[in-house]
């Protein structure tokens, strides 16, 4: 479940001209604590708390402590902070949710080799960490940032890395698109589905998905060719051919069919909604994994037997390659994730509140000054 596909390693950054290595001795130790938004329980908005002096953990040889300029709001963040994931993260709070952050390099471990202090950087954390990114200060490993493009601002850059790592993974190493084939993406809308439809265009792939009205010329803006409104229209219908992949970010049984019928022999479908961390919830960590992994192979073997397709549950990963490329694409004006509304980090209770009531339906950003 947890498995990636043949990696290549990338070649180390040269540290940027004109700015200092980063060096943890005396910029770490002057940052003992800082701001952040504590999850103390599980709940609603009003559990979140805003505490002025949160403790800063010691760096490790491959860590970098950012200064955080703007973190984004993930549909992860709001089901953690309900309680999703409690069979992990209960025994652990509190927790600081947040998996994306843009900002400024403010120290690194000794190992650290390709960042420099005052550098420009995005990145995002992965989905089990326990401390998250609504901070002033953030820890991340040396790959799970990248330098930001100066053309990309820090609100703009907080909003792509984890949507398209998470597109990433499930293109690139579970179903390795290639020029030329076709990708299906069932809700084309959100922050994944536009990640997923610009990283396959950039690899030479033609691209039809299904959204909602409201989505549809930011589908198309964004270079699928063919936008279905699923609220209008019966989509094995609308749509012409077979694909090589399927991407759900949806993961109904409804989706699931649909885009088990519009595969190819030898495609693959790739879903959002795994079950583990909700198996694990409801009948804990000894039970839950084994039950879902007995439930991915059972789906596994069925769909290969009978549609002769490859069925997969795919999840967000650090990946070094990936994100060198999300920043290429990105900083070359091809790789853009819209922002709706931003807030202050202190007002992250309102923020969380508004997405709560879908009241926001697009991608939010809370601004750290």
């Amino acid at each position: 479940m947890w498995r990636l596909g043949g990696r290549r390693i990338r070649t180390p950054r040269r540290p940027a001209v004109g700015l200092r290595p980063a060096s943890t001795a005396a910029a770490a130790a002057a940052v003992s604590s800082c701001r952040a938004v504590v999850l103390p329980r599980f709940g609603g908005p009003d559990v979140l708390e805003v505490r002025p002096a949160v403790s800063v953990p010691d760096l490790k040889p491959r860590d970098v402590l950012v200064r955080a300029r703007a973190v984004s709001i993930n549909p992860l963040d709001l089901r953690m902070r309900s309680g999703y994931g409690r069979s992990i993260f209960e025994p652990l709070l509190p927790l600081i949710l947040g998996r994306d952050v843009s900002g400024e390099v403010a120290a690194a471990g000794a190992s650290v080799s390709s960042l420099v202090v005052g550098q420009e950087v995005f990145g995002a954390l992965h989905p089990t960490a326990v401390r998250g990114t609504y901070a002033d200060y953030v820890v991340l490993s040396e790959d799970e940032l990248t330098p930001k493009p100066p053309s990309v601002t820090h609100v703009e850059a907080s909003a792509i890395p984890f949507a398209a790592l998470t597109a990433w993974r499930a293109l690139k190493s579970t179903a390795q698109i290639t020029n030329g084939q076709r990708l299906l993406v069932l809700g084309g809308g959100g922050a994944v589905g536009l990640a997923a439809i610009q990283l396959a265009v950039a690899a030479g792939c033609s691209v039809s998905a299904t959204c909602g009205s409201q989505s549809i010329e930011r589908v198309l803006a964004v270079g699928a060719e063919q936008a279905i409104d699923y609220t209008a229209e019966d989509i094995e219908v609308a749509i012409k051919g077979q694909f090589d992949a399927v991407l759900d970010t949806i993961g109904i049984p409804e989706t699931e069919r649909t885009g088990i019928n519009l595969l190819k022999k030898g495609g693959h479908y790739m879903t959002l909604q795994g079950e583990t961390a909700s198996l694990a919830d409801n009948y804990g960590l000894v039970i839950g994994i084994p039950a879902a992994t007995a439930i991915l192979l059972k789906k596994q073997l069925q769909y290969r037997y009978s549609h002769g397709i490859e069925y997969w549950w795919t999840y967000m990963r650090a990946d070094a390659e990936g994100l060198d490329e999300i920043r290429r694409l990105s900083g070359a004006g091809k790789l853009k994730i819209p922002v709706e509304k931003t807030f202050s980090i202190a007002e992250v209770r309102k923020a969380h509140e508004m997405k709560d009531k879908r009241i926001i339906p697009g991608k939010v950003v809370l601004e750290v000054n």
